[in-house]
């Protein structure tokens, strides 16, 4: 397993980092990759990579499905992330992408993206090579 270690910008931020697994597992031998991020209020998922109006439009309809001002239960004085959680949840911790002749076999216009809920941070995403 690799670690890498990912720092965001904003409080809500995907960021494509297919160039860092790509780089995480040059030359390894496997089936798939795992790719998975160890956070609450952290995922990652696939989408398009080729413009990144996409990827802040994710960011608004996040935003929008799961707002700031509802009467969350959850509340940390200084730390008021409530909805980083289900926005986190609703991207997943984890993508699996098959290898195909040791490249991640990703479709022309997809990336893997970390999405950041609870930022800036400095995020860990673990890849793992499956055999």
């Amino acid at each position: 397993m690799r670690e890498l270690k990912i720092s965001t910008e904003r409080h809500t931020q995907l960021l494509d980092i297919t160039p860092q697994v790509r780089e995480a597992i040059d030359g390894a031998d496997g089936s798939a990759v795992l790719v998975f991020v160890p956070h609450t209020t952290a995922g990652v998922t696939i989408n398009e990579h080729a413009d990144p109006l996409v990827a802040r439009d994710f960011e608004s309809a996040l935003q929008r499905i799961v707002p700031e001002d509802w009467d969350w239960q959850h509340i940390e004085e200084g730390e008021e992330n409530a909805p980083s959680h289900p926005r986190a949840s609703l991207m997943g911790p984890q993508v699996l992408v098959p290898l195909h002749e040791g490249r991640l076999a990703l479709g022309t216009w997809q990336g893997i993206f970390l999405c950041e809920f609870d930022g800036p941070r400095t995020r860990s995403v673990y890849v793992s090579v499956l055999q």
